[in-house]
């Protein structure tokens, strides 16, 4: 009796230990890792919305700055002040320009334009570009120096509408410098909506206003 209670494990039972253990480190292996890849994609997931937020509100900056100037000469085809919208591109004047340095040659007077162009760094993908120039002129705003920057990648669609206040609907277009019902005139508000998707591949929508704060036309003295 005193030999069989000194009996050490049969090799069954170090097998039936050794598969339990190794079932447990597999459990729990799985474990951390689903936990690991979900914190990954949270946090993926955060950053892409923060990015979308931060796009949103650098665009609401700068239209609640939007301004027309009464001092246009109307010879010009290329105004210094315009606000000229579409569906997916808009192009307007505004108070919105920083300057970097105190004897620089400019004013926080600007040109601001948004619009969607193909991303180079990510081929088959459109991102949403900021153009910003240096001094408004009264030449084609294409070829006049300025500030390209990509304000947000992956952008699936972006759309833009203007609500007009003395018809009280929303519009696909608005144009200040031609000689129709929006003439020298701003929207009182903008709608912009960006279609996107997230790091899972969802496509979603976000959509936010903009105030135009600056309704009338101003005059600078001569």
């Amino acid at each position: 009796m005193t030999a069989a209670r000194q009996r050490g494990m049969t090799l069954i039972e170090i097998m039936i230990s050794l598969a339990i253990i190794g079932m447990m480190m597999t459990m729990a292996w799985t474990t951390i890792s689903s936990a690991s890849r979900a914190r990954v994609n949270f946090v993926a997931l955060e950053e892409r919305n923060h990015e979308i937020r931060v796009a949103m509100a650098r665009m609401v900056q700068d239209l609640q700055s939007a301004y027309l100037s009464s001092n246009e000469d109307t010879a010009f085809d290329n105004r210094r002040t315009m606000f000229i919208g579409k569906s997916e591109e808009l192009r307007f004047s505004s108070f919105g320009h920083v300057t970097l340095w105190a004897d620089a040659n400019e004013s926080d007077q600007t040109i601001i334009a948004y619009y969607l162009d193909d991303d180079r760094e990510a081929p088959g993908q459109e991102a949403l570009y900021r153009k910003e120039l240096r001094r408004p002129s009264n030449e084609p705003w294409e070829g006049e120096p300025g500030e390209h920057d990509i304000l947000l990648r992956g952008v699936e669609k972006l759309e833009l509408q203007y609500w007009d206040w003395k018809d009280k609907k929303w519009q696909e277009t608005w144009d200040s410098t031609k000689q129709d019902a929006e003439s020298k005139r701003l929207p009182t508000r903008v709608r912009i909506e960006l279609t996107y998707k997230n790091p899972r591949g969802d496509e979603l929508k976000l959509s936010t206003q903009a105030r135009v704060l600056l309704q009338e036309e101003l005059t600078f003295p001569q």
